[in-house]
């Protein structure tokens, strides 16, 4: 998470979103940089509202203007997959090295998800009070020109990105029954993406 004080703007780090590229490529012209632990990295937007939202405006009486951005959900569940492919998680319950694509989502789609599916959700993480949106500002992660073009406007600089915490390369196709189910049971992942393009 990223807060650009004089711009009146904090920058949500929604995970594999590019957060943690964006974060190498502003930090040093950010304000306050939360960078560990993951949980405050990646507060969703209800957290920021209970706890640094009102510190905000007790310490300054600002109320920043919240940015995010929304992937679509096929391919940030395939950012999650081939991230917990890693070896590194080898032997680990969270490790999906032997789990098919297929498969991980389906698991992604029922109530409680197994750990190595439990990676969260868009729409909730950009949700505050009974389903109102949080951030002001949504853009497609499908479209960076808009973002990049966004943040250097508001900010008055010049970025200049280099990939972060990418998930390992493979290739990756889910079918299309499997497809459905997600487009039925995470309904509103779609929707959050779809109110995201600029």
């Amino acid at each position: 998470m990223l807060v650009f004080w004089k711009e009146n703007l904090v920058l949500m780090a929604v995970p594999k979103t590019g957060s943690t590229a964006l974060e190498g490529a502003l930090a040093p012209r950010a304000s306050l940089v939360l960078r560990d632990p993951p949980e405050l990295k990646h507060a969703p937007c209800y957290r920021y509202k209970r706890f640094l939202k009102p510190m905000f405006k007790q310490v300054g009486g600002q109320n920043p203007e919240l940015m995010a951005i929304v992937r679509n959900p096929i391919d940030w569940l395939g950012s999650w997959y081939r991230y917990r492919t890693r070896a590194d998680l080898i032997g680990h319950e969270n490790s999906t090295r032997d789990v098919s694509f297929d498969d991980f989502v389906l698991e992604y789609c029922k109530g409680t998800p197994a750990p190595f599916a439990n990676v969260g959700s868009q729409n909730k993480f950009l949700r505050i009070n009974d389903g109102e949106m949080g951030a002001q500002h949504l853009f497609q992660y499908e479209q960076w020109d808009k973002v990049i073009g966004y943040l250097e406007e508001r900010l008055a600089v010049q970025i200049m990105l280099k990939q972060k915490n990418v998930s390992p390369k493979m290739e990756l196709t889910l079918s299309a029954e499997v497809e459905a189910k997600l487009r039925d049971k995470r309904a509103a992942e779609f929707a959050v993406w779809e109110m995201s393009k600029s």
